[in-house]
């Protein structure tokens, strides 16, 4: 009767501090009522998913696509979009499970479904050549992008990406160590906490005065999207996919590659295995600068960029 007792007591306390940490779904309609202002735009795919998708600059102009990691969204490129988008047509996309894109009808959110989604959005802007860029997952998008559509890619960029596995030192945030716990991953689905997103941040950003309230309510609103969630724990679920890894060889664009030098997230010893790998790449190390230099170093790494666009552009 005693253990009964107090196995009832904990169920209990379990209950409540379950109620307690509760975060609810936000309705898509209204993130999009909050988030999607100019330029912001909505394009639907034939599978059903509804992409956003910003689209800036002159449309005669050179294309540069930017593609955003893990739990981010295409905001994380407005820096660069403010910056170079004089001179070039700035395309930002928010991924299938990610921002205001969320959800999609397939629900397959690996890495091949992502790369797929981007030739897609690309196909019906009417880019047949473009420059393609990406920071962490994105980064990996965008070399595999490289990889399967050479005949349409001009220059690669990759900033911070993933895709190239490391021997040591790559630091797991804790809601991605929480989302590979068989079980307990499930209570991400209905607990998402606002501190989580902010050591998430922490752990990504060195330069600590670029994170703010704004930055963090994003993400955190992004991350509670209906449906996301789930989509999250899908992608995380899935086994590790290591074609860019294999086919990086096969690279022969014009490619940059872009680091912070602080960066715990993907070591900088990734740069330097893409930077061997791609034969002519540039490698830039950004000091005291962690895994999103877009936004850590936005002039400096933006000037890279420009420079590097402008330099290898065909005649």
């Amino acid at each position: 009767m005693r253990k009964l007792l107090v196995f009832l007591i904990v169920v209990a306390a379990l209950a409540a501090l379950g109620w307690v940490l509760f975060t609810p779904d936000i309705p898509r309609a209204a993130l999009v009522a909050k988030y999607a202002t100019p330029p912001s735009q909505f394009m639907t795919l034939a599978d059903g998913a509804r992409i956003h998708y910003r689209d800036r600059g002159p449309k005669s102009a050179p294309a540069v696509v930017l593609i955003h990691g893990s739990n981010a969204s295409l905001f994380t490129w407005e820096p660069w979009a403010a910056r170079l988008s004089d001179a070039f047509r700035v395309i930002s996309i928010d991924l299938p499970g990610h921002g205001l894109t969320g959800a999609t009808p397939s629900g397959d959110y690996s890495e091949q479904a992502m790369t797929d989604a981007v030739a897609r959005v690309t196909e019906r802007l009417g880019l047949t050549r473009l420059a393609v860029a990406g920071n962490s997952m994105g980064g990996a998008i965008a070399a595999r992008f490289a990889e399967e559509y050479p005949q349409r890619v001009t220059q690669l960029i990759l900033v911070d990406a993933g895709g190239m596995p490391v021997r040591a030192g790559e630091h797991i945030p804790l809601v991605f160590r929480l989302a590979r716990i068989p079980v307990l991953n499930l209570a991400l689905l209905y607990v998402t906490p606002r501190p989580l997103v902010v050591e998430g941040l922490d752990d990504a950003i060195v330069r600590k005065s670029v994170i703010d309230d704004r930055m963090i309510d994003s993400y955190w609103d992004f991350a509670r999207m209906q449906g996301t969630r789930e989509a999250t724990l899908r992608r995380f679920q899935a086994p590790r996919d290591d074609f860019v890894a294999r086919n990086v060889g096969h690279i022969a664009v014009p490619t940059l590659i872009l680091w912070g030098e602080e960066d715990r997230l993907v070591p900088i010893e990734a740069a330097r295995r893409y930077a061997r790998a791609i034969r002519g790449s540039r490698l830039i190390i950004y000091p005291a600068t962690g895994h999103v230099p877009q936004e850590e170093v936005p002039d400096k790494s933006a000037a890279d960029v420009r420079n590097f666009l402008l330099a290898t552009s065909g005649p």
